[in-house]
């Protein structure tokens, strides 16, 4: 896991000043050891989505699940990775966040054929991460980000995580339960979300008082 960047540092990373500097991206950082593991799990998604959706028996869904670790632990080692051998790059600030929305979202859908209120769950990931993307453009248009992921943020995509795995991993879990945890990660996530707001608002009154201070 690369060092955090959010996802509307991302998008404006694409739409903006980020544009430049990719021209100036040497090869090397593209193809290094880090970023060929975010590639690898980017690439993972489609084998997932092919052995859950056409899973026939419990261990074919053990081995979705297994794909799933493979991507956990392939995030966690290309952080390690690019810390330990100085290969961090801006580029994979990038990609790292971007394959995890990638990778959740994908999960999430797939399971949203089985369990009807992941459905809700999903819509509210893409709710969140929107708002997230929208406001974090805005305020990069201004000079402002978030200084890192908020123990909120981190607490919520851990829960997120657990139970994505926790249903591809047991698929004979009895739908009650499968619907309580749904709705305990839903709460965790809308809460999450409510949380970011205020985070938001104090960037946006810092605009506020640089105008004042420039007048």
């Amino acid at each position: 896991m690369e060092p955090y960047i959010s996802l509307g540092s991302a998008v404006q990373y694409l739409r903006g000043t980020g544009m430049n500097d990719m021209k100036k991206i040497k090869i090397q950082e593209l193809y290094s050891i880090p970023n060929c593991m975010g590639y690898f799990r980017i690439l993972l998604i489609p084998l997932f989505c092919f052995l859950y959706l056409n899973a026939e028996d419990r261990g074919d869904y053990y081995l979705a699940a297994g794909v799933i670790l493979v991507s956990y632990i392939t995030d966690f080692l290309d952080g390690q990775v690019a810390r330990r051998f100085h290969m961090i790059t801006e580029f994979g600030k990038l990609l790292d966040p971007v394959a995890d929305k990638l990778t959740h979202g994908a999960i999430a859908l797939c399971l949203a054929f089985r369990y009807e209120a992941m459905r809700y769950l999903f819509v509210l990931m893409v709710l969140k991460e929107g708002f997230m993307a929208v406001m974090g453009v805005i305020n990069l248009r201004h000079g402002r980000k978030l200084d890192g992921a908020k123990w909120f943020g981190k607490f919520c995509t851990g829960a997120l995580f657990i139970l994505l795995f926790l249903l591809v991993l047991w698929p004979g879990i009895p739908l009650a339960l499968a619907n309580g945890l749904i709705g305990v990660v839903t709460v965790i996530m809308f809460l999450t979300l409510c949380l970011y707001i205020p985070e938001f608002r104090k960037m946006i009154k810092s605009w506020d008082r640089e105008q004042v201070v420039k007048k």
